[in-house]
């Protein structure tokens, strides 16, 4: 019996580009974060799992684990975030995870009052550090779930609802449209916008 392998979540190189806009404060928070340590390297991972559990992306998972088995966490753990399972998060992380895979399944678009919740909890340095956890993580995601598919089909396992086009032209087009938003997210930043764009209401 052959495992058909599908997409969990699928992003275009639009959402990619809108998603890449929003990196540098983001990027900023985290190196923020190696300074003042708001989160440790364990609650980021936590973080991070979360979010590619949602996603579904498998580089991301492997790349994960192995970074949050570096930081002592226990496979059980990991495996249990992979799934889906948060019973094993620290209470005091609780809130931070629930809000990361609130953003990955809200594909960057959180409910501004499930973001509140996060800095009641915390206050605004750690939430600004969950938040750009949760954003670079998905980005990677973006990025990384088209080239499993590609991996995958190279491995004799295409995806059933993918195409050699998308797994192709994502890879390619990543890169070239990377720079350019980069630069458009700097300028957004520098003229005072938000770090999220949070859902209508």
């Amino acid at each position: 019996m052959t495992l058909e392998c599908r997409y969990k979540r699928r992003f275009d190189l639009r959402e990619f580009y809108g998603a890449a806009v929003l990196l540098p404060p983001a990027i900023a928070a985290l190196a923020a974060n190696r300074r003042h340590r708001a989160l440790d390297r364990r609650a980021l991972e936590r973080i991070m799992l979360a979010v590619t559990e949602v996603n579904g992306c498998p580089a991301c998972s492997w790349a994960h684990t192995h970074m949050a088995l570096r930081e002592g966490m226990s496979g059980e753990e990991i495996s249990a975030l992979l799934s889906g399972d948060g019973t094993m998060v620290p209470p005091e992380e609780a809130v931070g995870v629930v809000f990361a895979q609130h953003y990955a399944d809200s594909r960057a678009h959180p409910d501004r009052r499930a973001y509140d919740a996060v800095v009641d909890e915390y206050g605004p340095e750690r939430a600004r550090t969950v938040l750009a956890a949760s954003h670079v993580m998905l980005v990677g995601n973006m990025y990384g779930i088209p080239y499993s598919a590609f991996v995958s089909r190279l491995q004799g396992r295409p995806y059933a609802d993918s195409t050699l086009a998308y797994e192709l032209g994502m890879q390619a087009a990543g890169p070239l449209v990377l720079p350019l938003a980069l630069v458009h997210g700097v300028l957004r930043w520098a003229a005072g916008a938000p770090a999220a764009r949070f859902a209508l209401t």
